[in-house]
């Protein structure tokens, strides 16, 4: 992987929320392109790049090398956070997972609650159920953007913890800090709305949401 290669749209807004000169952790790197990319083009000066099983870190382990990065970017078999120390990271990116599992890797993770620490966060799926766990564990949606990669649309959140519990109302874990009046939030929510019609043919308290949802987007 050379420096000019690009990032897909989804990675390459992860890339986005990573403060310069911070020190990475990739908690689920897959084939190592997000620290690569970002070691390479003087972003962050060194990173972890880790995932739970060994083929996966075996081809972020290819990548590496092939970049010549392997003096920057160590590679780490880890459940989640449990490998990394928290001197090793600075910002730390979980990305390609459910927003449960996601919420989970935090949970588990000693240092999660060190304010200095920035998460960018990519859910796939559920990011309604881990802005509910960031809402309620005291974590702070710093900046929230939405990219389309492989036709399909997906947010990203960069947060840190503040100690600032919300119990917020319900509408809040479906739009958090997305702006309708930008074309791929409004298609975001309107993916949202969509899921809620359809478990609002068992129980219309979701087709409730989902009109509350689509009220927004109206405005």
């Amino acid at each position: 992987m050379n420096a000019s290669r690009k990032l897909d749209n989804r990675l390459a807004l992860c890339a986005r929320f990573v403060r310069h000169g911070a020190r990475l952790a990739d908690i689920g790197t897959d084939h190592a392109y997000l620290p690569v990319w970002l070691c390479q083009n003087g972003v962050c000066p060194g990173a972890v790049a880790a995932d739970i099983n060994p083929e996966p870190l075996s081809r972020g382990q290819q990548t590496v090398e092939e970049a010549g990065m392997t003096d920057k970017i160590s590679l780490r078999l880890s459940n989640g956070l449990s490998q990394i120390k928290p001197d090793e990271a600075d910002d730390i990116v979980i990305a390609g997972m459910g927003g449960e599992l996601i919420a989970k890797i935090i949970d588990d993770c000693a240092f999660a609650r060190d304010g200095q620490k920035h998460f960018i966060l990519q859910p796939m799926t559920k990011s309604e159920e881990l802005l509910r766990f960031l809402c309620a564990e005291g974590f702070t949606v710093l900046e929230q953007d939405c990219c389309v990669a492989a036709k399909k649309c997906y947010t990203v959140l960069l947060v840190r913890y503040t100690g600032l519990t919300q119990v917020t109302d319900e509408l809040f874990y479906y739009t958090g800090r997305l702006d309708p009046s930008q074309p791929l939030h409004r298609r975001f929510l309107s993916e949202h709305a969509a899921r809620l019609r359809k478990k609002a043919r068992s129980d219309e308290r979701w087709g409730q949401l989902a009109e509350r949802i689509e009220k927004i987007m109206e405005n």
